[in-house]
């Protein structure tokens, strides 16, 4: 007798190709996790990743072996992931996204492996029933905690009023756009309302101008970033491409009017050919958004030179005047129109001393800062203010901190002190007061602070006011004590109208790279809202410069709560895994960590923000602040000078741009990196790397889970947040640098600021999706948007003519942010 099988039994196939591939993925990825998971639990970190890869281990080998018990280990490793992330993050999305995504796309492939390994009847139909289970559990996943997620929307907008603030100046924005802030009080705003959230579903492209300015050079290559907003007076539209051609055109229709091209060498680029904005000066009347320079500041002009002229600052230092109608240089203004700031500096090696910030014109004066190159050496150039006489040219008086007594030029055989804090970005100023307020850099060595002199601590990250007729400083503000984070002052301040119980006093808010808004008396620096101090972490590399505490804003802050390691991100469970080890690794005992060297050390927010140079917009008649701002850290660590002399880090030489030009010619690449990213901090004892925004070096992911940028509207009478969101779609962004083409907010890295207007919209771009949008002040959402033809770092503004109101963002890209470089100048309308 023979035994009897029955017909539907199940009989098991033992291994297949199909489940041993998986089995194969599954063993390999558990391995990863049980080793990544080990140090991490060594390190106090999560025990999830150990536990869950030695589960992926036990179900691969399974798989491998034909068992289907590891395709059932594998389910349950998933079921239980699920339970641990809503456990560790809940509501939250992003926070969600590399702890399931990973794990859900490996069961599509485990389920139909299991299908192979058994012979039961409607196996495939349980494998593809189970694919779809699984696909629809997961969007119910996220559905659920997106509707559980926090509201960004706070509170109502207030109704705008009739009164709105003074400004400073005779000259009003609204047909045109007369200074790069607007107006000399920065704020952004515009009162057109022709276009408004009703219509701005209609808003269409009305003309595209270009720079022709790209670059042509090695050296240049991985260094344009234009971040220009024009300015508009009259009947022209005028601006700077990103090495300086100054350009002329007509508003309705972007046809050039004329150019002028100082010829600025490549070799003058520093960390980017930027060109933020010029000036207008008219000299019968002053600038265009300042009042006229008082009689004893203004010195009559030739009659048919320059009565109107354009002034901007160059990559190579100089201050350059052309006449606003024709183009060609004032020859009354300094020699053959130009003066050169780096008279008195002593050697200045290219590229170590840039103008990349609009100038100011106060009373008459043209104040200038510029950029020194950072991170080279401690002995770089001064970082010496400047302030001429907008006529002629002549220098009115120079602010050298280490040498307060000088009125102007240094002593015969002397120079200005070296490696002092600059302002590398805009000032803005009050005629009535006198005053021009400078957002202070650093000194020379921005991770280093031993050697600084106690002037430079004093003034450093700070905001000075000095008087403009004089050159003194009257008073300053620091955001940061001994700053060794880059905490320096990116943003020009915008002058407001402070309401107190007896009406108003002058006021001025104050952005920080901390995040922090201050609100300060113009007058005398004196704070209106409150201050607080915070107790700052100890230790680090110098342990005696560290201060106690540090200022910060208890009226309003940016800034986000510490991190921890449930917030470190990744496209994956072993990338995750990866940046919590990291992070556990690191240095990091919160706000204002201190600089380590024989680890890495966290700094966060980074070094770009909170609020950076693109500054803030404010709303006089509804007294909204509108701030857009980045949230991310950095990850850095202080290199021993053996170690950077050994990696070959050196500062800026001259013959740099050369070199670059002749090892391309050779197939070689001597590319930019990020700031930071091996910076030499020549004659200091450490040289810095920094990982900004804290990328992996595979995907190019951020370890923090996104959002990465965000606006804000606050209001300012009480400082409270009315609504927050993220800024910046996924579709420019992805893993190893893909675009994901996601319509996603995931809320991007951004540079450049917002304009705010009457019609209720707030219009940016900024960040790394290559749109620019409007958005409902009211609520906060975008209710238009358009692809542009590069990145759109930069501020945009408008203005109107005959009637017809136009929109105008610059779309250069930039290369820190890694967007498309271009040259289109782009203005947008309602159909006429």
């Amino acid at each position: 007798m023979y035994p009897v099988i029955e017909e539907h039994s199940p009989v098991p196939r033992g291994p297949t190709i199909v489940a041993i591939i998986v089995g194969a993925i599954l063993a390999l990825i558990g391995l990863t996790l049980v080793g990544g998971g080990a140090w991490l639990a060594v390190l106090g970190g999560s025990i999830y990743y150990l536990l869950a890869g030695a589960g992926l281990l036990f179900a691969g080998v399974q798989l491998i072996r034909g068992k289907l018990i590891g395709g059932w280990v594998y389910v349950a490793i998933v079921a239980l992931t699920f339970i641990w992330a809503w456990w560790e993050v809940g509501a939250d999305p992003w926070g969600q996204v590399p702890r399931i995504i990973a794990p859900v796309v490996l069961m599509l492939l485990v389920l139909p492996a299991m299908a192979t390994l058994s012979t039961r009847d409607g196996r495939w139909k349980f494998a593809l029933g189970g694919v779809a289970a699984v696909l629809v559990l997961t969007v119910v996943n996220f559905w659920v905690a997106s509707a559980n997620a926090p509201a960004t929307m706070f509170a109502q907008i207030p109704a705008p009023t009739a009164s709105a603030m003074g400004e400073t100046g005779p000259m009003k924005v609204g047909a045109d756009w007369p200074v790069y802030g607007g107006t000399a009080s920065a704020r952004r705003y515009s009162p057109l309302q022709q276009i408004n959230a009703e219509n701005v579903g209609s808003l269409k492209r009305a003309w595209v101008a270009h720079t022709g300015d790209l670059p042509k050079t090695a050296f240049a290559e991985g260094k344009y970033g234009a971040e220009t907003t024009p300015i508009k007076v009259g009947d022209t539209l005028y601006l700077c491409s990103a090495t300086n051609i100054l350009i002329a055109l007509d508003p309705t229709t972007g046809k050039e009017k004329w150019r002028y091209d100082p010829q600025v060498p490549d070799a003058w680029i520093p960390y980017t050919a930027a060109c933020r904005g010029v000036v207008y000066y008219d000299t019968r009347i002053g600038n265009g958004g300042t009042a006229p320079p008082s009689p004893a500041n203004r010195p009559a002009a030739p009659a048919d030179d320059c009565v109107t002229r354009i002034i901007e600052g160059t990559l190579d230092g100089r201050v350059i005047a052309v006449d606003a109608t024709t183009g060609k240089p004032c020859s009354g203004f300094g020699t053959n129109g130009q003066v050169d700031i780096k008279k008195g500096m002593g050697e200045v090696v290219p590229g170590m001393v840039a103008i990349s910030a609009p100038p100011t014109i106060v009373d008459g004066v043209i104040v200038v800062g510029h950029q020194v190159l950072d991170g080279q050496k401690l002995e770089a150039p001064s970082g010496v203010i400047h302030g001429y006489d907008a006529v002629t040219g002549e220098l009115r008086w120079a602010w050298d901190m280490m040498n307060p007594d000088w009125t102007g030029l240094p002593p015969e055989g002397q120079s200005f002190a070296r490696g002092t804090p600059n302002m590398w970005t805009t000032a803005s100023g009050d005629d009535q007061l006198g005053l021009v307020y400078l957002p202070m850099g650093n000194a020379s060595v921005d991770y280093w602070s031993t050697d600084r002199k106690p002037q430079e601590k004093f003034f450093a990250s700070s905001l000075v006011a000095v008087d403009v007729k004089t050159g003194k400083p009257r008073w300053r503000f620091q955001t940061s004590r001994n700053d060794v984070w880059d905490y320096d002052l990116g943003a020009q301040a915008t002058l407001i109208d402070w309401p107190t119980g007896n009406g108003t006093e002058p006021a001025l808010i104050l952005p920080s790279k901390q995040g922090d808004l201050y609100v300060l008396d113009r007058r005398t620096g004196r704070p209106l809202t409150q201050v607080g101090e915070l107790k700052a972490p100890q230790g680090g590399v110098e342990p005696d410069q560290r201060a106690a505490t540090q200022p910060v804003s208890l009226w309003h802050t940016l800034r986000k709560p510490d991190l921890t390691e449930r917030d470190m991100w990744g496209m994956s469970p072993i990338d995750q895994m990866v940046c919590r080890i990291q992070f556990r690794r690191a240095s990091y005992e919160g706000f204002y960590t201190a600089p380590t060297a024989d680890r890495r050390w966290i700094e966060y927010p980074g070094y770009n923000g909170g609020t950076d140079w693109g500054g803030i917009a404010v709303d006089p008649a509804r007294g909204v602040i509108i701030a857009n701002y980045n949230d991310m850290p950095n990850y850095n660590r202080l290199v021993p000078r053996a170690e950077a002399d050994a990696k070959g880090w050196k500062p800026r030489e001259p013959g740099d741009a050369a070199k670059a030009d002749a090892a391309a010619a050779r197939g070689g690449n001597m590319g930019g990196h990020a700031e930071g990213a091996g910076d030499p901090q020549a004659g200091a004892p450490y040289a810095i790397d920094v990982n900004a925004g804290w990328r992996l070096p595979f995907t190019g992911l951020l370890c923090k889970e996104p959002p990465y940028g965000g606006i804000r509207a606050i209001d300012m009478r009480t400082g409270k947040t009315l609504w927050d969101r993220p800024l910046g779609t996924a579709r420019k962004n992805g893993p190893f640098g893909i675009p994901s083409y996601l319509p996603i907010s995931i809320g991007t890295p951004n540079n450049g600021g917002s304009v705010v207007t009457a019609g209720g919209l707030i219009f940016v771009a900024a960040a790394t999706d290559d749109l620019i949008r409007a958005i409902d002040i009211r609520t906060g959402k975008t209710v238009w948007q358009d692809v542009l033809p590069a990145g759109g770092q930069a501020t945009p503004m408008t203005y109107e003519v005959d009637g017809r109101q136009y929109l105008v963002i610059m779309a250069g890209g930039h290369h820190f942010m890694e967007t498309p470089i271009g040259d289109s100048l782009v203005a947008y309308a309602l159909p006429q």
